[in-house]
């Protein structure tokens, strides 16, 4: 059975008019409340952003952003479910450094970071930090504390096996050549309040955390896992120039939208993240949690997250890492 020309055209004024409706669509949104699926517990260092950013896009936008706190499985159980979530425009999710690196733990996944996600920019990137107990640990420079960890038995804890803090650890280890045994703990925050006092000697934590414990003299820091010192500490050397070649690790956060999610409404949230991250508050609370204003959109942000799966893909099999 074939088609009328009549049919045909109407067929065609159809799909050029829903094709037209999208900018405007766009402009429009959101005309409702927004769900962000964040997949980690409410209070973690997710949040440190996340709920800045919805608090900065209510007061612009005038429209509410909902925190969807979806823990569990590293951060798996969430990005599932917003995998699966309709791609109208009113449902985004907070991808992590975590999921660069769940491929590599979890073989069964049921979603792709990569494929099944629409990138939207980066949120926000903070440094890792070796940071020891003053008194567990003599070392004040990284030759020292390379050289003590190689003499001595030490402990780094983590917020759990598979995190950004366990594998920066791994990572360490393998180009300094030493062999600092990972203990993991249910959170970056028991992790660290073991290691101020005194319970383990090291963490590879994130810089915003460590901070103002450095500051207060409770942690001692020996290198920032960067390529670039950083503004709240400017003491303290990176680990390049420190010494250990190549050794730089981050915790990142990043917006994505499922797969499918209208690009003009993409490229919408696009242009209110950039006009936020303008703002002079927002840049004071970024810089008080580690992280300087991001500037990675779309096709940048999905090459830097294909080189994160392979990086850590290759870490987790050379440190022989597995979920117990």
């Amino acid at each position: 059975m074939t088609m009328s020309r009549r049919h045909i055209m109407i067929a065609g004024a159809a799909l050029l008019g829903s094709a037209l409706s999208l900018p405007a669509q766009a402009q429009n949104w959101p005309e409702r409340p927004i769900n962000l699926i964040v997949p980690f517990a409410a209070g973690g260092g997710t949040d440190a952003f996340a709920r800045p950013f919805a608090n900065f896009f209510e007061s612009k936008i005038g429209q509410r952003i909902v925190i969807d706190n979806r823990a569990g499985a590293g951060g798996t159980v969430g990005a599932s479910a917003a995998a699966k979530a309709a791609p109208d425009g009113y449902t985004f999710f907070v991808g992590a450094a975590h999921h660069a690196i769940a491929p590599s733990l979890y073989p069964k996944l049921d979603y792709s970071i990569e494929t099944d996600f629409e990138p939207v920019g980066i949120l926000s990137v903070v440094p890792q930090i070796i940071v020891v107990h003053p008194t567990k640990v003599k070392a004040k420079t990284m030759a020292e504390f390379i050289a003590e960890a190689q003499s001595s038995r030490m402990n780094y804890g983590s917020a759990g096996l598979g995190t950004t803090h366990h594998l920066a650890g791994e990572l360490f280890n393998m180009l300094a050549k030493t062999n600092i045994t990972h203990v993991p703990y249910r959170g970056a925050g028991p992790a660290l309040g073991d290691l101020v006092t005194g319970q383990i000697e090291v963490m590879f934590d994130g810089l915003g955390s460590s901070a103002e414990r450095i500051k207060a003299g409770q942690l001692r820091a020996i290198a920032v896992a960067d390529r670039r010192r950083t503004a709240l500490l400017p003491d303290v050397p990176t680990a390049i120039e420190a010494g250990v070649k190549d050794y730089e690790v981050s915790t990142w956060y990043a917006i994505f939208a499922p797969k499918g999610t209208p690009q003009p409404v993409i490229e919408r949230m696009r242009t209110i993240m950039r006009d936020i991250f303008k703002d002079p508050a927002v840049k004071d609370t970024w810089a008080r949690n580690g992280s300087a204003i991001p500037d990675m959109w779309g096709e940048e942000m999905r090459k830097f997250v294909r080189a994160e799966v392979i990086r850590w893909d290759k870490v987790v099999k050379d440190a022989k890492v597995k979920l117990e």
